[in-house]
């Protein structure tokens, strides 16, 4: 044990720890790295020495915070149905002209624990045109508010809002087998996500895609929001 300044034998370890606590009046946040929001917790070590005109060495490193949060009692899981009238960005006029499919399935969760991997299935009835890829993918959406009215019905100032892709899974490769559930099995990256923070100057929340690409070059994408919990 070091009890003084003095010469440092090589090898030795000088073990230390202390207690992470939040700002007073703030909670503490988990560790994130985003593009808007980042949260970050380093631990930055300084090595004093003697000597004229020498300089002490200092050196930074990162270390991960994972903060527990409520669990919710209900999972909320959600059966869906993709098929042309279900598309929000297509007029109804222009229904007829998209080739007919039918698309099924389930998410498990939407209420998702960060500890558990997202699951569900998903299944092709019918589709008059050849299908080229099934993709599951996961989005975070980080919002900036400059008001602090931002929960509040009057609406909000926002400075800021960026929807990234976070992880892209292909579930199915080519025109796969009709009525045939294809499991979706997702796990959430490490730093990349993080409980959904909802707070009077930033929020951080998630959203899954199904993503159906057809061979014709046209896709359809079905959006379904999560909330994540530690």
């Amino acid at each position: 044990m070091i009890s003084g300044p003095g010469k440092i034998p090589g090898g030795v370890q000088m073990p230390f720890e202390f207690i992470l606590e939040p700002l007073p009046g703030r909670s503490l946040a988990e560790t994130y790295h985003g593009v808007y929001v980042n949260v970050r917790y380093t631990v930055t070590a300084t090595l004093g020495r003697s000597g004229f005109m020498t300089k002490p060495i200092e050196t930074e490193i990162e270390f991960v915070a994972e903060v527990p949060s409520i669990i919710p009692n209900d999972p909320k899981p959600l059966e869906f149905e993709i098929n042309p009238t279900s598309l929000s960005n297509v007029k109804k006029q222009s229904v007829s002209a998209i080739p007919k499919f039918l698309i099924r399935g389930k998410l498990n969760r939407t209420h998702c624990s960060l500890n558990n991997p997202f699951t569900g299935e998903l299944t092709v009835i019918e589709a008059e045109n050849k299908i080229k890829s099934i993709e599951l993918q996961l989005v975070r959406v980080e919002t900036i508010v400059t008001s602090a009215v931002a929960t509040s019905s009057s609406g909000t100032n926002e400075k800021g809002r960026e929807a990234t892709e976070i992880q892209n899974l292909q579930i199915g490769d080519g025109d796969v087998c009709r009525n045939l559930p294809i499991p979706l099995y997702m796990i959430f990256p490490r730093v990349f996500t993080c409980p959904t923070v909802i707070t009077e100057t930033f929020r951080v929340e998630f959203e899954v895609n199904v993503i159906v690409a057809f061979e014709d070059a046209y896709s359809v994408t079905e959006n379904f929001p999560i909330t994540l919990y530690r």
